[in-house]
């Protein structure tokens, strides 16, 4: 197997061993990238020098973090120190941050070595990946279809073996989408649980950042290592983090499911139902009781824009004057809508928000 291919568990494993060095699996990795990113897109910069003297490096010491000469693709919306970080906008195009963002830190201190960074529609806004900078982003399993997104970059390139494991975030999809559409794991956890010193509104529950892996095993190591408090994010609560990559084992015959195909109502495919429903079919036969459960989100979509408008002014308000007549015109959109949505309706959205969530705890 080329070591491209491992998991990151196993990786860490054989080079604690010295069965393994990490030159050789840095270079395994910038191969496959070498062979495959041409066709899909994702790895939209390389930090192949910079990553090999790191693995050179890490070879020379005694295995230390949990992450030890393990490479790691991170999205391009997160600041990288001496590496381009473009946020998918031509704005930025030649942006090369002085410090890296907080996960990317704990990515490095664990002993993680930054492959490269991977592409985004242009600020993260959108659930396809393509941006007028790098332009699209396309499925592992077929390259002329979406990867989804906004973090449909580092699915990919998790999927394609250019890395095993990938930073993300999430705000209404952006790990999820890209995980179910790419065949990897994608995982939203609580706000709080992974810092975002780069919030723009405080308290907010919307915008997290992520682990992505090719198995659930790798992305519970990566989130041990970039969860955690930090005083720069208000909602960062303490918490056992190495626990989090102990998985205890669970006798799925114990397990109470609630299935729901589209919750309510929202829209679903019929090619989507049906899978869904045989998925299900199988599950309900090793599980201790699966039911369907009583839940209405088709008000959703609506609170969703309504109660993210002010996120959008605090995100954007500084620069909307800057603006061309180039810029995206999602976020234009995004934020003019923002700026005449009455306070009113907003109130009224976070009211309808709390009424969905409570239907969950039913």
């Amino acid at each position: 197997m080329a070591p491209c291919n491992l998991t990151a568990v196993e990786a860490r494993r054989q080079i604690s061993a010295g069965e393994l060095s990490s030159v050789d699996l840095v270079t395994s990795c910038l191969d496959r990238i070498e062979a495959v990113d041409p066709a899909v897109n994702a790895m939209i910069t390389r930090a192949g020098e910079q990553a090999l003297a790191a693995a050179a490096a890490a070879d020379a010491t005694a295995p230390m973090g949990p992450l030890h000469g393990i490479p790691v693709a991170i999205k391009d919306l997160q600041p990288t120190a001496d590496l381009r970080t473009t946020y998918g906008s031509p704005s930025h195009a030649d942006h090369v941050p002085d410090t890296d963002a907080g996960i990317v830190a704990r990515i490095r201190a664990a002993g993680g070595i930054v492959i490269g960074k991977t592409n985004i529609p242009e600020f993260s806004i959108g659930a396809n990946t393509v941006n007028p900078l790098f332009g699209a982003t396309g499925n592992p399993f077929a390259v002329d279809l979406t990867c989804g997104g906004s973090s449909g970059g580092s699915a990919v390139a998790v999927s394609t073996g250019m890395a095993p494991l990938a930073t993300g975030s999430d705000h209404g999809g952006s790990l999820r989408i890209p995980a179910s559409y790419c065949g990897v794991v994608g995982y939203r956890a609580t706000p709080g649980v992974v810092p975002h010193e780069g919030r723009a509104v405080t308290q907010t529950f919307y915008s997290v950042q992520g682990p992505m892996a090719r198995t659930v095993e790798d992305t519970a190591l990566l989130l041990s290592v970039i969860a955690g408090r930090t005083r720069l994010d208000p909602m960062a609560f303490p918490l056992d983090t190495a626990a989090l990559a102990r998985l205890a084992p669970v006798n799925v015959g114990d397990l109470r499911i609630g299935v729901s195909e589209d919750l309510g109502g929202l829209l679903v495919s019929s090619t989507i139902r049906r899978t869904f429903r045989d998925r299900a079919h199988r599950l309900e036969r090793i599980v201790g009781s699966m039911h369907e459960p009583t839940v209405d989100l088709r008000a959703a979509p609506g609170v969703d824009w309504r109660i993210r408008s002010d996120l959008f002014v605090a995100q954007y308000g500084r620069d909307a004057d800057g603006w061309d007549d180039d810029f995206n015109p999602n976020i234009r959109q995004s934020y003019d809508s923002a700026m005449t949505t009455p306070m009113a309706d907003i109130a009224a959205a976070r009211r309808t928000q709390m009424e969905l969530y409570q239907q969950f705890q039913a």
